[in-house]
């Protein structure tokens, strides 16, 4: 169903691991939890009188671009004020999208929100409680994965775009939904966003695409490489690939456990791997400097937090520094992993439905030993000097909140690997 709300109805009348994910169950490994590094009515104008409960002021209501060129078009919206310029959000009601919504719009920007109508977690939130989340924002419910869909929901809204940016990602990292969203939707994002105007899509990919072994990372490649060519075919359109490392999010499911007693679990000696953490907020900061950044034209940006790069091993140590303790480890053989890959592997063959649990024990192993770091070209290896770094919050300001405050409002949920 597709149906559009600002969230200042009586004001709205102008014209995609890490958050890489999966459920792996393991038969031999017991309470062990390693976390990744990671619709149609009839169409109506917006008017006051919907029957809505709320309704949340806009500082801006959403103008209409009037460029007639291409060349027109790609200069004048960045030289715009903020509150000129018209952004579409494709998948504003996920984790990194939230943010990224609450980013654009304290800098001003007129953001055009995309949410389907049971978002969140397994579709747990109403319109209403998207509606509250995204405050700020002007709301269009609708499918990102049916273009046509798509496509007459942003048309009713009657409004051009300027830039779309889309944090669309598979919540599962299961074979067919990696295709469906990171690659299918995101292109339909592409294609409806051109089709009112738009000159610029900033893409939040992934650092793991360098070495792509899995499913979402091939899909979200494919797409790269066909945004890529877009610029190509159109000289006044222009990209952003953001590819980040992993988040904050990703790191703290165990830290409530290690408070309660139970050992930090690692793979191996704790060094298999290790990564540049960066906050929710800080990389929803880096995006929006995207939008208007022409350092960012047509450029992929690996991006990781502050300070150096962490391994397993040191972030277990920091954790236990930070409540107290010894440190108590838990060391889990990685060949344990390519052993259960194996029996699915093995199983898939005979039992094709079993594609999405093969395909999550790869996810698994991938997290388990690879670097979420700039893999160098010259060395073949992961580099942490080659990794930029943004932002000001570390990971042991997170560990810390966590231990106060617990995981609320962190939950991993799908993007989970058990």
């Amino acid at each position: 169903m597709s149906l559009c709300f600002s969230c200042n109805v009586s004001s709205l009348n102008s014209p995609k691991y890490q958050s890489h994910k999966a459920h792996f169950y393991s038969q031999f490994i017991n309470q062990i939890q390693v976390n990744s590094l990671s619709h149609s009515l009839p169409s109506f104008p917006l008017n006051s009188s919907l029957p809505f409960k709320f309704s949340v002021k806009r500082i801006n209501p959403i103008r209409s671009s009037t460029a007639t060129s291409v060349e027109a078009t790609q200069s004048s919206f960045r030289n715009k004020n903020p509150k000129d310029i018209n952004i579409l959000v494709a998948g504003s009601t996920g984790y990194i999208g939230k943010f990224v919504v609450k980013e654009l719009v304290n800098r001003g920007f007129n953001v055009i929100a995309v949410a389907r109508e049971k978002s969140g977690i397994r579709g747990k939130n109403s319109e209403e409680e998207t509606l509250n989340q995204l405050q700020g924002a002007n709301v269009c419910f609708s499918d990102v994965t049916k273009l046509e869909t798509l496509e007459k929901s942003l048309n009713d809204f009657g409004v051009s775009v300027d830039v779309v940016v889309s944090c669309l990602a598979s919540r599962t990292g299961g074979v067919k939904d990696s295709w469906k969203i990171d690659y299918e939707a995101t292109k339909n994002s592409l294609v409806a966003g051109k089709k009112l105007g738009a000159k610029h899509f900033v893409l939040l990919s992934a650092i793991c695409v360098q070495k792509p072994l899995l499913e979402f990372q091939r899909a979200k490649l494919k797409f790269e490489s066909e945004l890529m060519r877009e610029t190509e075919m159109d000289s006044g359109f222009t990209y952003s690939i953001v590819r980040p490392t992993a988040f904050f999010k990703s790191l703290g499911g165990q830290v409530e456990l290690v408070k309660d007693g139970k050992p930090y679990v690692m793979f191996g000696d704790g060094n298999l791997c290790a990564c540049k953490p960066i906050s929710e907020e800080d990389l929803a900061s880096f995006i929006a400097d995207c939008v208007l950044g022409e350092d960012k034209i047509n450029q992929i940006l690996p991006i990781g937090g502050p300070g150096k790069a962490l391994t397993p091993l040191e972030q277990g140590e920091m954790l236990f520094r930070l409540l107290g303790k010894e440190p108590n480890f838990l060391k889990v053989p990685i060949g344990i992993m390519d052993f259960a890959i194996g029996v699915l592997d093995f199983l898939v063959k005979i039992f094709p439905s079993m594609e999405d649990a093969a395909e999550f024990g790869k996810i698994g192993r991938y997290y388990a030993a690879e670097s979420m770091l700039v893999l160098d070209p010259e060395t073949g290896e992961y580099s942490a000097e080659r990794t930029p770094s943004y932002g000001e919050d570390t990971l042991e300001v997170f560990f810390e909140k966590v231990l106060r405050e617990g995981m609320a409002g962190q939950e991993l949920g799908e993007q989970a690997i058990f």
